[in-house]
């Protein structure tokens, strides 16, 4: 782990990284979410009889949406031209919830964990707004790193353990 906090400067103050002089590498990242629900909300989703429609389809392309925006929304991340959003949505019925994992790609100088963490966080949003008129109490747990590749820190692969 890092012992100092990069978007902090010299005088304590928040500020960009400035990535001027790094290098242009092949970066990726990849998170997940989950989105947990009753057993008869999964079930109007995956049996295709929600009233709003595919909801999968509309969270998938929420968090692409979501990934090419991170910049606009987390104040010291950098706009990023990423190369590859993928959001991949199933349903977990033997736990009555629904995985999201979200991958993003570039060859940059800066990292896509952020862009990576925000597609998967907004896509499991997405899922709990099509579905609050059926269920309130849906509950988004989990949101986490997997992986990473790329950049001077090199290969980070999270640490199996459950997060719910």
């Amino acid at each position: 782990m890092s012992a100092t906090f990069t978007h902090i400067n010299q005088e304590g103050k928040a500020n960009m990284v400035d990535v001027t002089t790094k290098e242009v590498t092949v970066r990726e990242a990849v998170a997940e979410a989950y989105v947990e629900m009753a057993e008869e909300t999964l079930m109007l989703i995956v049996n295709g009889q929600h009233h709003k429609g595919d909801v999968f389809a509309t969270a998938r392309i929420a968090g692409i949406m979501a990934a090419k925006k991170t910049a606009d929304l987390i104040p010291l991340c950098h706009p990023l031209a990423l190369t590859k959003v993928e959001v991949n949505i199933t349903a977990d019925k033997e736990n009555n919830r629904v995985r999201i994992e979200s991958l993003c790609k570039l060859s940059g100088k800066t990292g896509v964990e952020m862009e990576a963490l925000t597609a998967a966080s907004v896509a499991a949003l997405t899922i709990y707004d099509m579905c609050k008129a059926i269920q309130k109490d849906m509950v988004i747990s989990a949101v986490k790193l997997l992986e990473k590749k790329g950049g001077k820190s090199g290969h980070f692969k999270a640490v199996d353990k459950v997060c719910s």
